[in-house]
């Protein structure tokens, strides 16, 4: 993808969706070098002074699975004799917030945290919990990607290499089945959607998915390309998740309240709708910006629209991805 086709976030869009406070619609423009670099160095950075306020809300869900929404993505926890067991590790600036809620579950203390993808919203807490005795599990290209330089090139941002206590020590390449607290949890790699890296927890009694930054109950999705994202993937994955749930299952999103397979499948189809009417004016020869004016997200805006990334955003990252 040429850089000039990349859409760009505003700070306060991305960041304050991330965190569930007051969401703010990003312009989806093109910025010129120097401002994309200002702005776009400011997701990172608000994001992180905006978890270092955000409240954590603590949902419990059924099975001794509960979700922790406030610091970056959604956290996923397991509670049970043999320790908690955290998918997703949040931002670092919640720390003391994180640590009231999980104690709010139970005192055991968290022995396994399991890393949907590298992005710092859903991994900058590995160190810290590694610190208190965690382990860090995740699939293999997250591993790489947290234990080098990485750059996410929307953000026009490169993370250095992480500590060496945040990056997984234990990583797997297709599934891996983990057994703890008498359950059972069925890790899936993707293959290519959001990142390169992203894996689905079922959390198999309890009937609960965390999908991870697959599904954004709510907003229209970011796809990071540099990190080997997919237009194609994304969809791909939300299909499988479809395949994984019932009516009954409890869907853990990456970002948003927590959903239902009836709200999965309307977010299918609004990735799939959007694909096809975008590729449509592609392949008419539409220029990006040509393609935003003719609004192929309207139909879809009212509901998705309205947060982090927006319907000129989207249009853009769909563009790309054609």
């Amino acid at each position: 993808m040429t850089r000039e086709h990349r859409p760009r976030l505003k700070r306060r869009g991305f960041c304050l969706c991330c965190i569930g406070s007051s969401a703010f619609a990003a312009t989806g423009g093109w910025l010129s070098p120097g401002e994309a670099f200002a702005q776009a160095r400011n997701v990172v950075d608000g994001m992180r002074a905006s978890a270092a306020e955000a409240p954590i809300k603590v949902q419990k869900l059924r099975g001794g699975v509960s979700m922790l929404e406030g610091s970056g993505g959604n956290i996923g926890v397991l509670t049970g004799p043999d320790g908690k067991v955290l998918v997703d590790a949040g931002i670092t600036a919640s720390r003391p917030r994180i640590k009231e809620a999980l104690a709010s579950l139970s005192g055991d203390p968290v022995r396994l945290v399991i890393n949907t993808h590298w992005h710092f919203d859903h991994a900058d807490g590995n160190e810290w919990l590694h610190q208190e005795g965690a382990a860090i599990l995740a699939h293999e290209n997250t591993r790489k990607h947290l234990a080098e330089a990485t750059r996410v090139e929307d953000w026009d941002y490169t993370f250095p290499p992480s500590p060496a206590g945040a990056v997984p020590a234990e990583v797997f390449s297709t599934e891996k089945t983990v057994k703890v607290n008498g359950a059972t949890l069925a890790l899936k790699h993707y293959g290519a959607s959001h990142t390169d890296g992203d894996i689905s927890v079922a959390f198999s009694e309890a009937d609960v998915l965390h999908t991870g930054d697959t599904y954004w109950n709510g907003f229209y999705p970011f796809i990071d390309y540099s990190t080997g994202g997919s237009l194609d993937g994304t969809i791909r994955a939300t299909e499988a998740n479809l395949a994984a749930a019932t009516d009954r299952t409890i869907v853990i999103p990456g970002h948003g309240p927590a959903s239902s397979r009836s709200e999965l499948k309307d977010y299918r189809d609004m990735l799939v709708a959007t694909r096809e009417k975008v590729a449509a004016l592609k392949k008419q020869g539409r220029s990006p910006d040509e393609t935003v004016a003719a609004r192929p997200t309207a139909a879809y805006d009212a509901k998705w629209g309205r947060f982090a990334v927006s319907p000129a955003g989207f249009t853009k990252l769909v563009y790309a991805g054609v």
